[in-house]
């Protein structure tokens, strides 16, 4: 089985965050903690996976209308936590530039019901602009940096197997593992791979997005950038990382309020060496 090996039917973009190597000679330890899409969908054979491979903590980055209307399937017995990343937006939402990027990952469906909102949200290269901004705003906003401060914590102390998710665990959940490699010492080629795996599972995203955008009328053109992950989102997080607090470290320790001790258990529970 290899690292990326898909392991649940029914949530295509659940892996294991283990088995890379660090610049420093160790490795992620595998079967610790993976990264999901929805588990809203697992079948039985799905559920039994999660059996075999001891999970115990789910964290669910998705917003509240997002587990109200697809809430996961779990074994008995796990520990489910809600960590909410998505911004509080003040106001309207509708509008363009900095009000039309509002609409954040959680809240892409309402977009496509509207198809004039889509189309000015969307058009003109705004999907790409929607998706930079998400990247920006998973570093900047205060629900995102109180969740992934919480689920730092709990990879590095909670009970493991632990798995974090979305809904298309791309962006949401990507920012969470490329924080995680970043602070365990994997090298960023390797951080960018992983990242870029997510477009080999898409295909559940993708065929509901493009059936939101027939359905309204919507140019599926237009939401092409917003079905997987390019390189430059995630060049654009750790750019805003870079411009609001300098290091990774710093962002971890002033903007998400985290003593040093949780990324020494962070790295002491998930790193081995040979």
């Amino acid at each position: 089985m290899t690292i990326d090996d898909q392991l649940l039917a029914n949530a295509p973009n659940f892996r294991d965050l283990g088995g890379r190597a660090t610049s420093d000679g160790a490795r992620v330890r595998r079967g610790m903690v993976y990264r999901s899409d929805s588990l809203a969908w697992l079948d039985e054979s799905d559920l039994a996976t999660l059996e075999r491979i001891g999970l115990r903590q789910v964290m669910d980055l998705r917003a509240d209308v997002e587990r109200a209307k697809h809430a996961d399937r779990l074994p008995d017995g796990v520990e489910y936590t809600t960590l909410d990343v998505n911004p509080k937006p003040a106001g309207g939402t509708r509008g363009t530039g900095e009000g039309a990027d509002r609409h954040f990952a959680g809240d892409l469906a309402s977009v496509l019901a509207e198809p004039e909102l889509a189309r000015e949200v969307l058009s003109d290269g705004g999907g790409e602009r929607f998706m930079h901004n998400v990247n920006r705003v998973l570093v900047t906003s205060d629900a995102a940096r109180a969740g992934y401060a919480e689920l730092l914590t709990r990879v590095a102390t909670g009970p493991t197997a632990a798995v974090f998710h979305c809904s298309a665990g791309k962006d949401r959940t990507g920012w969470a593992a490329a924080l995680i490699l970043s602070l365990l010492g994997v090298p960023w080629a390797t951080i960018v791979s992983d990242y870029l795996v997510s477009n080999l599972r898409m295909d559940n995203i993708q065929r509901w997005i493009y059936a939101k955008s027939d359905e309204n009328g919507i140019d599926r053109t237009l939401v092409d950038p917003i079905l997987g992950v390019r390189r430059r989102y995630l060049q654009t997080a750790f750019a805003e990382v870079e411009r609001v607090h300098g290091t990774v470290e710093e962002y971890v320790r002033d903007g998400l309020k985290l003593d040093p001790e949780i990324i020494d258990a962070l790295r002491a529970r998930l790193l081995e060496w040979p």
